[in-house]
């Protein structure tokens, strides 16, 4: 039980870090702008940057929360822009736009947890030292 949590961040963190790069190829891009994403070329690449550090803090258990935040600032507009099953027509597509959107939402669901729990006891969080909060010393 005592590996629960650190096996769960990184399955959790998984699915950002492996398809984070594809966030720099032209196939992302161009899929992107085809979307409806303004400035695609820009804001793809972004959003890998985003997913990867988030990613990575959570795996990690390293400022995990603000990593969530980021994972949190990474589905919301991705989830939004890419996966907008309200507006797909073909049933085969719009069941697949939707299967993708709940995968998201659940995943933005997951990301919210882990910013309000943060990273767990076997964590690089747990082992630095407590910070005092501003005022407190």
């Amino acid at each position: 039980m005592r590996y629960l949590v650190p096996v769960g961040r990184f399955f959790y963190s998984a699915i950002f870090l492996m398809t984070a790069l594809g966030h720099f190829s032209q196939q992302y891009i161009g899929y992107a702008a085809q979307q409806g994403v303004p400035a695609a070329g820009l804001l793809v690449p972004l959003s890998g940057v985003i997913a990867t550090a988030g990613g990575l803090s959570v795996a990690l258990g390293y400022q995990a929360k603000i990593g969530a935040w980021l994972l949190v600032l990474f589905l919301v507009p991705v989830t939004l822009m890419m996966h907008n099953f309200w507006a797909v027509t073909d049933p085969t597509m719009h069941g697949m736009q939707l299967a993708m959107f709940m995968k998201n939402v659940s995943m933005l669901g997951g990301a919210l947890l882990i910013a309000h729990f943060g990273a767990g006891p076997l964590s690089l969080d747990a082992r630095l030292p407590a910070r005092s909060a501003p005022g407190e010393d």
